[in-house]
């Protein structure tokens, strides 16, 4: 049995079961090398403040200089009678330098401690982050610019709506993360704050220099309030919301590309070496990644809300509570990364199947709407020109014609302002490029968005 840290006042042995319950080891061991930074620039502080002598921060560097270089191979191992990475780093620097390990916990805890810790490690995952998600939207882009020109139905409660270029509806999911990109980024600001000198909750009884120390571990300032510093896990919320938000799109075009490969629609293939097939039916190519990507959204989501409730109704300032906080944002950035990465290669390596959208556009009377605003510009009342398409559309369908397909005298029927110009307004074309506002669909604005989308993609690099 070790002797614990806390041990003094107490008389009786911890139970074997206690300290399995109790143990964070097991998970919070990735947060070890930023522990370990952590306690080299707090020796360093200590001994600006006359804590240490300059001899004794050197030994203790020098030990945890050794210690980063053994995590670094996976040579240090951590045990569970430690409870934590602190007090398994603290063992392992005192097999090295003795009871100096000891010394450099002066006017620091651990509550302040897995703070900081925890905010280091998600600003060097928020980095990874933003990579994949520029990866990703790199894909997007790649895939719109090779599928331009290639048109689709769009859809609104998924019946046919109106025609749509195939890659105006890829770069809606651009736009998407797009946003989530500048949210990481604006996120950064407040994940970037120091709560290392608040030590227990009452700020540290050593006049270490806290702005020098935060700098130092690559913070831009610190946190104002000891209090606040130790028992708030709102940068870890606010993460594991970024990071929902992603998997909620992704899950969005994993369940498109699910349909869009589907007999029914058979809009676009997946590389084979992205499917799987079925134990029974020898014919079977489905899309498993896609539908694990759609799965692995409701494990992000659902960590988020573990989060949640978790700091739900907690009094200041550190509970043991929060200890729990990292299993759920490690799961959540683990299996947004991994789903970044899929849905990477899903879309790089997607097929459109051109053919069979286009024979699409012809079912579902996806250019009614151009009849409704022909007639608006013939100076009928919009509202009423949506009425008079509406019964054109009915009647189209009892004589089972396509628009295009009614004769002139049909037309009129319904209104004497057709004329035969109407005939220009029933392609495709014509339709696309009437939808020249920004945003739109029209191929010249969809060229620009790519374009934009280039450039903020590589100033995104730089």
């Amino acid at each position: 049995m070790s002797e614990k840290a806390w041990g003094g006042r107490f008389e009786e042995e911890t139970n074997t079961f206690f300290e399995e319950f109790t143990e964070s080891i097991s998970f919070d061991h990735v947060l070890a090398p930023f522990d370990l930074k952590l306690n080299l620039a707090y020796a360093e502080a200590l001994k600006e403040i006359g804590i240490l002598t300059e001899e004794e921060f050197d030994i203790v560097k020098k030990g945890i200089s050794e210690l980063i270089e053994e995590y670094e191979k996976g040579k240090l191992s951590f045990k569970k009678e430690y409870e934590d990475v602190h007090m398994n780093i603290e063992r392992l620097l005192y097999e090295k330098v003795g009871e100096l390990a000891y010394k450099i916990h002066t006017g620091k805890s651990r509550n302040d401690q897995v703070a900081t810790d925890l905010r280091m490690y998600l600003m060097e995952k928020r980095k990874e982050l933003k990579k994949r998600l520029i990866e990703f939207m790199e894909s997007l882009v790649s895939k719109a610019e090779e599928y331009f020109g290639v048109v689709m139905p769009g859809f609104t409660h998924l019946q046919h709506a109106q025609p749509v270029l195939f890659s105006h509806w890829l770069m809606a999911y651009y736009e998407m993360m797009r946003l989530h990109l500048e949210r990481l980024e604006d996120f950064k600001k407040r994940l970037s704050l120091c709560p290392l000198g608040s030590a227990a909750f009452a700020g540290s009884g050593f006049p270490i220099n806290r702005k020098k120390l935060a700098r130092t571990l690559g913070f831009s300032d610190i946190i104002l309030n000891s209090v606040y510093a130790v028992s708030s896990r709102d940068f870890v919320l606010e993460f594991a919301f970024i990071l929902s938000l992603i998997m909620l799109d992704l899950s969005r075009l994993a369940e498109e590309m699910v349909f869009w490969m589907s007999e029914e629609f058979s809009f676009i293939e997946l590389p084979d070496k992205f499917c799987s097939g079925s134990s029974i039916m020898p014919q079977k190519k489905n899309p498993d990644a896609a539908e694990l990507t759609r799965g692995k959204a409701a494990v992000v989501i659902g960590n988020l809300f573990q989060l949640l409730a978790l700091i739900k109704n907690l009094p200041l300032s550190y509970n043991r509570d929060l200890q729990e906080d990292k299993p759920p944002i490690f799961s959540a950035i683990h299996q947004t990364l991994a789903c970044l990465k899929m849905m990477t290669l899903l879309v790089s390596g997607l097929k459109v199947k051109k053919e069979r959208m286009e024979k699409f556009l012809k079912t579902g009377y996806l250019l009614a709407t151009e009849v409704a605003d022909y007639l608006v510009l013939k100076g009928v009342p919009f509202r009423k020109a949506h009425h008079i398409t509406g019964k054109i559309v009915l009647y189209a369908e009892k004589q089972g014609k396509a628009l295009e397909e009614l004769k002139l005298e049909e037309f009129k029927k319904f209104s004497e302002l057709f004329e035969k110009d109407i005939y220009k307004w029933l392609t495709v074309e014509h339709a696309l490029k009437r939808r020249k506002v920004a945003g739109g669909t029209a191929p010249s604005q969809v060229k620009k968005a790519i374009s934009r989308a280039k450039k903020e993609l590589k100033n995104w690099r730089g």
